[in-house]
């Protein structure tokens, strides 16, 4: 439709420009002029009788013309007739006939419109008033007819005007149906090729439709009977006085015979541009089938249609081509028949290159009159001047009559006339009227001043210059600046003035000039042109399903020219919106809720502006699931099987791809459907195969994309008889839960299976041996049966049958079993095993006999465990490995490198394991060892360091020694060059001398065996400033966790818990021993309010985390968590408290100016005078500044101890962890720490300080740790605290 709709619009707009190109002369009302008609009544005018008669006459000129009229050929005096009158100002007639029947106006009407300057006639109006007349009352007989005869029912309405359209219908005003046997002529008879008994019928009425009128008149019906040969004799004496009019043997088949035409050949005459209709009807049994042909020629197909079932062939707009020769053949199978229609086209006239065109000359010019039209036959042509044969008019020099052309030569003013040109023949005439108007006038335009043309981009555009002048003026073209004429590519100027841009461009916007000049003048004319941008449709609505209750939104996203105002119009089905609510229409979408079936259809959005449109559609589907089946019905029936039939519900749009029969039994599972069995789509019946003893009812459901319909209303009981069970029961199995019997069990029948009432089962078994009798039980409906007292695992053959009322089910199948199973009795033999590295080992064994294994062989496990290892005390770990199947080697992995292993290996089956082999022994070979378990600087000087440390924990084999390797990190954190020193096995310290002052090292430490170097652990620390600094600079050092033996294992998995705090936040490590992979760490600020929440820090499987965002001045709480599966409970670490330091302070290395040490050198002098002073009140229980310096930061020396990790429970220092700067990592981003977060030489003269294995602190605390309170590093200019001093020279006190 919306194709349709735009090549309407193309054509209209084609119409249009050829109009405006090809326009007529315009004189100006304002000058003097000739009458020229325009407006009249058709040459044919039909009138209704009951409205009074309009005759139309109107025409312009200058001055305004008089009318006048003639009927029938005379004067006709409107004035003395009181029912006529004149419009005024017009030559219109308007008949009043209240007074008079409008059939005393009938007649030929023409009109004359005449002012000085000439006269105009109009065409001959043809009045006659429409008639309708009533059908002529008759009494029709009933028409009685032989089964296969042919039968023609007559209309013959009364002649109309316009002459009425035909139809044939019944007593209910219901058209009768029509097909290839029966259909009606163009006459309006109802042709029946051959009848049906069903063709019987009392009211077979035709009605004549008159249009004009609009009224309906109606025949008597026709009784038609149509009657086998048996019945005939018995029903003619009711309609013919018992005249047996039908004697002959019945109607056979029959070839076909034309009723109309008649004859082989008929001629019809057509005129051009009408429409010719042929028909041909044959009669013949079986009924024929009619096809049309040219036989000189193809037929028109794009102006031909075929109507009445291919028997009446359609030409429309008939041109002279269409002469010629058509051929109608009637064929069924008996035979053919034809006929030929000998077509002739006669044409009335018609114009050539249309009627004459007015002409305004200037005096002295010359001009054209133009009458030229064709016809069949030939048209002959006539000339009038002012209404008077142009042979009577006065003589004129100027004025030459050649056949269809009137030339004049050299015109003078008082020549203006109006020609008229009629050209007729025999079946139709043409008139036309066309003036000579003598006129000197200056030129005009008439378009008006400063019109604004607006065009859409690449569309073409025409701008008027619409003119008057006499002569005629010349046109040309200017735009802004006119520089140039406008004529050539991409402009077009017409004849008539207009310019025409074929493509109009952004570029050609602007304005124009047109002037128009001949001899008397000059005149010129401004217009603008607005090039815009078009209007797009960027988002089209798409296709949608939906489903119905569902909401669905079409989108329509539209760029126009921001100087048009849009309009959105939406279409459904080319139809204006229904009026609901439920269809919301936005800028850009058209929404639809709750969407209903009615809602389906085609969609269009279009964009509307003044100058352009664009449009789009798309179509919703509304889908539903199908409605429940109908009708269901039972057919067939047999004592196994029925046939079940259903009429479909409404698909809703979605086809139906299968349907699912149900049943649901009343006598064993009643209120409970079962899915019986499922079919196609495309089909509604189904052969059901049914079980006896059942008393079935069906229903079917419906299945389409959407979803399953809802279930159809159950079908009527069907009823099945007993019989004997069909099958027996499944899944039978034997097996023994004890060493000394059989179970045997199986699936039972269900109350459908069983086919009768009495079902029990018969259950058979024996063992599988050559000569075994079958032992035989009958056991109610259960579904197992124990055998006892068999041997142990022995296989037997079983068999269960199912057995009724009426009989035994079939011979049921043998199945297998064994009795129960009882432990193995012997062990692997010939075990070994094979090391294949420190790691791995391979162990084999022979397989243990199927008859002592006295069960189903499930495996082998192989039980290992460590001895003794070359360590300094066992650990006795035992595992289990599993191989399923007759395995006879598997694989040991995860063993601990130079360590004894003890294996054996055990058979199991279903009832458990076997005695076990007699055990074996391995050694796994050496490895590498594990890392060093601590690794401390325990003395520091200005160009040396000490270091010690402790063997691996993880020896893994004989220690051959140590490598160590170090290399100075500057400021930038970049490594120096690498130095290594290997140790002997027996040296757990070294000093290292002649190393830098003041300068960092990183040290790596690892241990070797013959295997190779194990990993190694990092430590980095300062050399001290220089000598004359009384401070030691302690680095931290920390050491690996060491795992607690065994025994010793605490409740809690953490253990070694420690903390540092730097510059970048609290490095917090630990030893962690437990399964969880879930860790992380919690911390809270001391002291906090009870709403506060602990924040957490997850590790990610590592043993060390540092905590950054901490404030500073701040104790914190901090734990480890590890968090098992959601139904285990959490394991907590002993809480540590870690302070950080209020102010970070840095300074720097100005020990070495001089000012600096005179200073510090009187300083310590009135320090160590006051340090006496204190010394001597401490002793008297005194108090002094160092005591008030404890109090702030907690003497480690009273803290409690960590029972589990040897920690100080709250210890914290504000100075002592300021770490160096670039201080660094190692290099695998893990400080291990050992036992916590300082050294504890930190806290003694030589790093005397150690733990017990218990944890207990054993040593002498000493004062020296109080150096650590002076500040670290030598970038600071600041002078020390003499606070910090005293404590220093404290150690010497």
């Amino acid at each position: 439709m919306m194709m349709e709709w735009r090549r309407r619009m193309d054509a209209a707009l084609l119409v249009l420009l050829l109009g405006h190109l090809a326009a007529a002369l315009e004189v100006p009302l304002d000058l003097p002029q000739p009458p020229t008609i325009t407006h009249q009544s058709p040459k044919d005018y039909i009138i209704d009788p009951r409205e009074n008669i309009i005759i139309h006459c109107d025409a312009k000129g200058k001055p305004h013309p008089s009318f006048s009229w003639t009927r029938n050929g005379t004067h006709f005096d409107t004035e003395q007739d009181s029912n006529v009158s004149m419009r005024p100002h017009s030559g219109t007639l308007i008949v009043d006939i209240s007074r008079e029947k409008a059939e005393h106006y009938e007649g030929i009407y023409q009109c004359t419109a005449r002012n000085k300057h000439g006269t105009a006639v109009s065409n001959n109006i043809v009045v006659r008033q429409s008639r309708s007349p009533l059908w002529s009352k008759e009494k029709i007989k009933p028409i009685v007819v032989q089964e296969g005869v042919s039968l023609v029912l007559p209309c013959q309405p009364p002649a109309g005007l316009p002459p009425p359209i035909i139809f044939w219908m019944d007593n209910n005003f219901q058209r009768l149906p029509q097909s290839r046997r029966v259909s009606q002529s163009l006459n309006g008879d109802l042709y029946f090729s051959n009848v049906l008994r069903e063709d019987s019928r009392n009211d077979y009425i035709c009605y004549a439709r008159f249009p004009h009128t609009q009224t309906i008149q109606q025949k008597q019906p026709i009784v038609v009977k149509v009657l086998n040969l048996d019945a005939i004799n018995d029903t003619m004496a009711d309609f013919y006085n018992d005249t047996d009019l039908f004697s002959e043997a019945p109607v056979d088949d029959r070839r076909p015979t034309f009723l109309i035409p008649t004859g082989t050949s008929s001629s019809k005459t057509v005129l051009r541009g009408h429409t010719l209709e042929m028909e041909c009807i044959a009669e013949g049994l079986p009924t024929p089938e009619i096809a049309w042909t040219k036989m000189s020629g193809d037929l028109p197909a794009n102006r031909i249609s075929f109507l009445h079932y291919n028997k009446t062939l359609r030409i429309v707009n008939v041109s002279e081509s269409d002469a010629g020769d058509y051929r109608c053949t009637a064929k069924n199978q008996l035979g053919s028949v034809h006929h030929t229609i000998h077509v002739s086209v006669k044409a009335a006239p018609y114009w050539i290159s249309g009627p004459p065109r007015n002409l305004v000359l200037a005096p002295g010019e010359n001009g054209v009159l133009t009458c030229r039209a064709s016809g069949t036959p030939k048209p002959s042509i006539t000339w009038a001047m002012n209404g008077i044969p142009i042979e009577n008019s006065p003589k004129d020099l100027s004025r030459k009559v050649e056949d269809d052309t009137v030339i004049f030569t050299d015109v003078q003013t008082g020549s203006s006339a109006v020609y008229q040109c009629n050209i007729s023949n025999d079946y139709g005439y043409l008139l036309s009227n066309a003036f000579v108007n003598v006129l000197s006038e200056p030129p005009r335009v008439l378009t008006p001043a400063n019109k604004v043309y607006q065009v859409i981009r690449n569309h073409h555009v025409l701008m008027d210059c619409s003119s008057f002048g006499s002569p005629i003026p010349k046109i040309t073209w200017f735009k802004d600046s006119r520089s140039s004429t406008l004529d050539g590519d991409p402009y077009i100027l017409h004849d008539n003035g207009t310019l025409e841009i074929h493509v109009a461009q952004a570029r050609n916007s602007g304005k124009y000039t047109c002037v128009a000049r001949n001899q008397l003048g000059i005149y010129e004319n401004h217009v603008y042109l607005e090039v815009k941008e078009p209007t797009r449709i960027l988002k089209q609505p798409e296709y949608k399903v939906v489903q119905r209750g569902r909401a669905v939104v079409f989108e329509c996203k539209v760029k126009h020219d921001p100087s048009l105002i849009p309009t959105m119009t939406w279409l459904k089905d080319d139809g204006e919106l229904p009026d609901d609510e439920r269809l919301i229409v936005d800028s850009d979408s058209l929404a639809i809720t709750d969407v209903t079936e009615n809602d389906a259809g085609v969609y269009t959005c279009i964009m509307n502006t003044t100058l352009d449109h664009d449009s789009a559609s798309a179509e919703l589907t509304v889908v539903e699931r199908p409605d429940p089946p109908t009708d269901l019905e039972l057919t067939d029936q047999k004592k196994r099987s029925v046939q079940l039939t259903w009429t479909p519900g409404d698909e809703h749009n979605s086809p139906i791809q299968k349907f699912l029969i149900q049943y649901e039994d009343l006598l064993h599972h009643r209120g409970h459907w079962h899915n019986l069995t499922e079919v196609p789509g495309t089909k509604t019946t189904a052969h059901l195969k049914l079980s006896p003893y059942a008393h079935y009812i069906f229903r079917v459901l419906a299945l389409n994309a959407v979803g399953l319909s809802q279930s159809s209303f159950p079908s009527r009981v069907y009823r099945t008889d007993p019989a004997a069970p069909d099958q027996n029961p499944t899944g039978v199995h034997g097996y023994g839960t004890e060493h000394n019997n059989l179970v045997i069990s199986w699936k039972p029948l269900s109350g459908h299976q069983s086919n009768g009432p009495g079902l029990h089962y018969r259950v058979m078994w024996r063992e599988k041996m050559a000569g075994s009798d079958w032992n035989t039980v009958t056991v109610a409906n259960t579904s197992k049966f124990v055998v006892s007292g068999t041997p142990t695992f022995v296989p037997y053959e079983l068999k269960v049958q199912a057995v009724n009322d009426y009989g035994d089910g079939p011979e049921p199948a043998v199945a297998h079993g064994f009795s129960g199973e009882d432990l193995p009795i012997a062990a692997p033999e010939n075990v070994q095993a094979v090391v294949l590295n420190s790691t791995l080992a391979e162990v084999h064994w022979d397989p243990v006999p199927s008859h002592l294994i006295r069960g189903h062989l499930k495996g082998y496990k192989v039980y290992y465990w460590r001895e003794h290892g070359h360590k300094h005390s066992p650990d006795h770990v035992e595992g289990i490995l599993s191989f399923s199947g007759n395995h006879t080697h598997g694989m040991l992995p995860g063993l601990h490198p130079f360590t004894l292993y003890a294996f054996n290996v055990r058979v199991y089956n279903g009832k458990g394991d076997g005695p076990p082999s007699p055990p074996q022994q391995f050694n796994t070979p050496e490895g590498v060892p594990g890392q060093p378990t601590s690794f401390v600087v325990t003395d520091s000087s200005l160009d040396s360091l000490t270091l010690e440390w402790s063997p691996p924990h993880d020896r893994n084999g004989h220690i051959t020694g140590y490598t160590l390797k170090y290399q100075p990190v500057n400021n930038s954190n970049e490594l120096g060059p690498v130095e290594e020193l290997a140790l002997a096995a027996n040296e757990t310290s070294v000093t290292l001398p002649n190393l830098k002052y003041s300068t960092r090292y990183k040290f790596y430490l690892n241990a070797k065996t013959v295997t190779g170097a194990g990993p190694a652990i990092s430590q980095e620390v300062d050399t001290i400033m220089d000598e004359g600094n009384t401070q030691t600079s302690h680095p931290v050092a920390w050491s690996p966790p060491r795992r607690p033996p065994h025994k010793a294992r605490p409740v809690s998995p953490f253990g070694n818990l420690s903390s540092s705090v730097g510059e970048e936040g609290a490095l917090i490590s630990w030893e962690y021993w437990g399964p969880e992979k879930n860790i992380y760490v919690e911390y809270i600020v001391e002291n906090s309010e009870g709403e506060e929440e602990w924040q957490k820090e997850f590790v990610n499987g590592s043993q060390n985390v540092m905590l950054k965002g901490l404030k500073g001045g701040l104790s914190y709480r901090v734990r480890l968590v590890a968090k098992g599966h959601h139904d285990q409970p959490l394991h907590c670490s002993k809480e540590l408290v870690v302070k950080v330091p209020a102010v970070a302070s840095r300074q720097v290395d100005i020990a070495t100016q001089g000012w600096f040490i005179g200073l510090m050198c009187a300083i310590a002098l009135l320090i160590l005078i006051l340090l006496i002073i204190c010394f001597i009140q401490r002793n008297k229980g005194g108090k002094y500044p160092v005591k008030e310096k404890e109090d702030a930061h907690t003497d480690p020396e009273f803290q409690p101890m960590k029972d589990d990790d040897c920690t100080f429970g709250e210890y914290s220092d504000n100075e002592d962890h300021k770490p160096l700067k670039g201080s660094r990592t190692p290099s695998n981003g893990t400080v291990k720490r050992d036992d916590s977060d300082l050294s504890l030489a930190d806290y003694g003269e030589g790093g005397d300080g150690q733990f017990n294995e218990d944890g207990s602190f054993i040593g002498q605390y000493s004062g020296k740790s109080a150096s650590r309170d002076t500040a670290e590093g030598h970038e600071s200019s600041e002078a020390p605290s003499p606070i910090n001093a005293m404590n220093s020279l404290n150690s010497f006190v």
